[in-house]
This record gives C-alpha cells, sequence and structure tokens, in this order.
C-alpha cells in the first residue's frame, strides 16, 4: 500500500479501491465524497500510518478519517498501538466555537461514552475505568488518544483517535488485560458496522451523566501512581472537571488524569479507612 506521512490508500464509496498519492491537501479521491450524520468530511483508508497524523494534514474543517490498518498507531504517552487489520480505527476533528478549556475533559468524556454506545448497540456490557478505559469483561477493548489545541482561554482544535477491537486477534501478550468484541460476544461483527456506528456516536454529544454512570471501580480500593508515589485510595467519584475523587490515608483528595494513573489494589495493601497508621 502506500505509505508515508500523510498517505493513505482509499476505499472508494463505490467500493472500488482507488490510490491517493502525495499530501493530504487537494487530493482527488474515487468515490463520492461521503459525509458523517453530523455532516463531517468521512474518509475511509486502507492503511494508513496514523489516522491521527493524517487528519492534521486535511484541509477544511470538521471530519471523519478511518483505516483498515494502521502502520504507526500511537497510544498515550507515546506508546506504539496494534492495528492489525480487523479492527476499527478511527480518528474525528473537530473545531469547537466558545468551548471553554477548563471543560476540555468533556471531549475525552464524550469519546469514551460514544465507544460504550457503540458497543452496547452490538449488545455488548462496556464499563469506563478512570479516566478514558474501556473494559468488557474485566478486560481493556479500546484504546482513545486525544490531542487537544487551545487558544487562550478556548479549546480550538480536538482531534479524537480510536482503536477499537472488534475481530482482530490479540497479541498473545495482550490477551490477559485485552479483549476483542468477537471474544467478547463469541461471534465475529461486521466491522463496517461498527465502523459506521462508532462515527455516528463520536458525532453527538452527551450529558456529564451518562459518563458517570458507566463509571467502573468507584467505591473499590486501588493504587494512584503519581510519578514515584503510590497511594492506596479508595475511589469515591468524578467531578466535572474530569478530576478523581478518592479517600486517601491523609484524607480526601482529588487527582488529575494528566498527572497520574490508576492501578489495581495489592493484595494485602493496608485499607484506607485505618488512616494513616493502618
Amino acid at each position: 500500500g502506500v505509505r508515508g506521512h500523510g498517505r493513505g490508500r482509499m476505499i472508494g464509496t463505490d467500493g472500488a479501491n482507488g490510490i491517493k498519492v502525495g499530501s493530504a491537501a487537494g487530493e482527488k479521491t474515487h468515490g463520492a465524497p461521503a459525509t458523517t450524520a453530523d455532516g463531517a468530511a468521512y474518509i475511509r483508508l486502507e492503511e494508513v500510518d496514523s489516522t491521527n497524523v493524517y487528519i492534521r494534514s486535511l484541509p477544511g474543517r470538521n471530519a471523519v478519517v478511518t483505516a483498515r490498518r494502521q502502520t504507526g498507531g500511537k497510544g498515550t504517552k507515546g506508546r506504539s498501538f496494534v492495528s492489525d487489520e480487523g479492527g476499527v480505527y478511527l480518528t474525528r476533528r473537530t473545531f469547537p466555537e466558545n468551548f471553554p478549556a477548563e471543560d476540555a475533559f468533556l471531549v475525552m468524556a464524550n469519546a469514551s461514552v460514544a465507544v460504550c454506545r457503540t458497543l452496547e448497540r452490538s449488545g455488548l456490557a462496556p464499563g469506563i475505568k478512570w479516566p478514558n478505559d474501556i473494559y468488557v469483561s474485566g478486560r481493556k477493548i479500546c484504546g482513545i488518544l486525544i490531542e487537544n489545541t487551545f487558544s487562550g482561554r478556548f479549546l480550538s482544535r480536538s482531534i479524537v483517535g480510536i482503536g477499537l477491537n472488534v475481530n482482530n486477534d490479540l497479541p498473545f501478550e495482550l490477551r490477559d488485560i485485552a479483549i476483542s468484541m468477537k471474544e467478547a460476544a463469541g461471534h465475529p461483527f461486521c466491522r463496517e458496522e461498527v465502523e459506521e456506528t462508532l462515527a455516528e456516536e463520536t458525532g453527538k454529544r452527551f450529558p456529564m451523566e451518562e459518563y458517570l454512570s458507566r463509571l467502573i471501580g468507584m467505591g473499590e480500593e486501588a493504587v494512584v501512581v503519581c510519578g514515584d508515589e503510590r497511594i492506596p485510595v479508595r475511589l469515591l467519584s468524578v467531578d466535572e472537571r474530569g478530576g478523581l475523587l478518592a479517600k486517601t490515608p491523609s484524607g480526601e483528595r482529588r487527582f488529575s488524569a494528566a498527572e497520574v494513573s490508576l492501578r489495581p489494589a495489592a493484595k494485602g495493601n493496608f485499607a484506607v479507612d485505618k488512616g494513616k497508621n493502618g
């Protein structure tokens, strides 16, 4: 296939495969231009290095780019993201208007709910582990990478990348911690239908209650990792700005997703309720 920065092989809307060559700007593509339900340009590629990288170079406004395979998919903190055929790899770019920077967590919450609703429409029962890990049957089914651009006190551009395990076989080393829709349901799915549902759901706006109602682990013990520090906590809730509220040995605290990560409670951890000397 055609590979490289901002390049990809196009799936024509007429079912024919055409080749996109060169930079994304001003390219001619085969088939009529497609749009999503909310009016965003909808570009479907066979293969690309990264849908997040590709979409940055597209002209115009709101857009959705999907690919059957990514050769350079990225996860959070620069990790590589396995993107084999059979999964759905989708990136949506939006240019919000008058969106306060302090509400940026709503972008992450919205993406998490969109993935959950896509899975629910397929008959699965997902939950959200703060801040944006989507779990089915105790294993992670999806990766979400968000790149926000700010202008003063406002969010000016948002790029939401989603990699959803549908029919793809997972690497052996991930099988204990990751799952696909096919494995969870016991049968394969129509990948194109899942992709189109996700494209539709990511174009919607959901209230924070939709996110909060799908959170898993609240009320349970966990460990917050903050740099070299490991803090045993009992998870309480998540506030409107996306901060994790938790009970620690020294009292209730708020944690930011940008500064900490969450780990399962180790066996034999002292109980949070026992206080500092437990």
